[in-house]
Order: C-alpha cells, then structure tokens, then sequence
C-alpha cells in the first residue's frame, strides 16, 4: 500500500499543474489565475514535481517482492 500515495499525489500534482498552466496562458477562463503568467510558470514547476513524485512512486513499487 505504501506505492499508492506517491502515485496518487503525484497524479494530482501533473493535473493540478497542467490546469494552472493552460489557465495562466488564458486558454481556460473564468478564474483569477486566467491570463496570469506567475501560473503559467507554477504549472510546469508543480508538473515537474509531480512526475518525478510518480517516477519514485513507480521505483518504490517495483522494488518490492
């Protein structure tokens, strides 16, 4: 079970981070963050950290017998 919550969380991260960017270069509007380009470089930041969330997540999986 251990292998589960760095997978789920670095999931949510690469979504979370994927919406902050598409909303901070103005393709989805109707928030305070659309067309704010401090978002626009959050999002790839947090969708960095949550690939490489994912990456230990998987290692973490693999590892175990």
């Amino acid at each position: 079970m251990k292998g589960w919550l760095p997978l789920t969380l670095g999931l949510l991260a690469v979504v979370v981070g994927a919406v902050w960017t598409v909303q901070g270069l103005g393709y989805v509007g109707g928030s305070v963050m659309t067309d704010q380009r401090l978002w626009a470089v959050i999002g790839p930041i947090v969708v960095l950290v949550g690939v490489t969330v994912l990456w230990l997540g998987l290692r973490a999986r693999r590892r175990r017998p």
